[in-house]
């Protein structure tokens, strides 16, 4: 993969709830024009603690029409039921489809017989142009699944993938999961490839959990190693943080405090 690197846009906030509300105005604007321009959006949509407060604050945004909107799923495990209080489904349903009316959406419904799902998902997100992204990182730098070392090369919409313990242990801290026993060694994940074909990428990393990754990320080498370190690669990507997550960075990009 090319690792020309662009000017890539870091906002930084006082706290977590700042952060939210900016990238979720942000993510709005984004979506209504989409919808202005080609009819439509077509959206990647990211789960996890870190995207809680800006789901919860885009779904509140007035003026989306949540009916011209596509969504597709970056990542689940496999093996789990939707039941399930760490499972991704259940998250996108309860934080996002049923609070706006989405009507049109990709769930990764992997629990048993995936690679069918797999095929017509990809084929979905393979016919027309994503326009945004919503992501987080990982506190191993993970992007989307794709832990480290992650393959930067395959043109797969979406991959299984073996979690790393690092990655494991993240759920554990989150609290989806008990112990690390119980969470699952395979997930389903979006390739970093497919991400990175997104016309727009907007990155939400709070809390100081993330600090040392969001360093290596992008202030260290873009390597496969710090997954997410890719972002500084694309042309349109903007990475919304909070002071924790950005109190390791170097002052010089520390320019950009809302």
């Amino acid at each position: 993969m090319n690792v020309r690197q662009s000017l890539l846009d870091i906002r930084i906030f006082e706290d977590e709830k700042g952060l939210a509300l900016a990238a979720a105005a942000h993510a709005a604007e984004s979506i209504q024009r989409a919808i202005a321009e080609r009819s439509r959006a077509r959206i990647i949509a990211a789960t996890g603690a870190s995207q809680v407060e800006f789901l919860d604050a885009l779904t509140q945004y007035p003026d989306i029409d949540w009916t011209s909107v596509e969504m597709f799923h970056l990542d689940e495990y496999i093996g789990i039921p939707e039941t399930h209080p760490a499972s991704f489904r259940r998250y996108l349903l309860e934080r996002l489809i049923l609070k706006t009316g989405l009507l049109r959406y990709h769930l990764l419904d992997v629990e048993s017989d995936y690679e069918d799902v797999l095929r017509r998902t990809g084929n979905a997100l393979l016919s027309s142009p994503i326009d945004i992204a919503f992501v987080g990182i990982g506190e191993n730098g993970h992007l989307a699944f794709n832990d480290p070392p992650a393959d930067f090369e395959t043109e797969e919409p979406y991959l299984i993938v073996e979690l790393d313990e690092a990655c494991r242990q993240q759920q554990v801290g989150e609290g989806w999961f008990e112990n690390l026993n119980d969470v699952p060694r395979k997930a389903v994940s979006m390739s970093i490839r497919q991400i990175m074909k997104a016309s727009e990428i907007i990155c939400i990393a709070p809390e100081l959990r993330k600090a040392i990754a969001v360093k290596q990320c992008f202030e260290g080498p873009v390597s496969n190693m710090a997954p997410a370190s890719i972002l500084r690669t694309h042309p349109n990507t903007t990475v919304y943080l909070d002071t924790k997550s950005a109190s390791m960075l170097s002052s010089p990009l520390k320019v950009s405090l809302d």
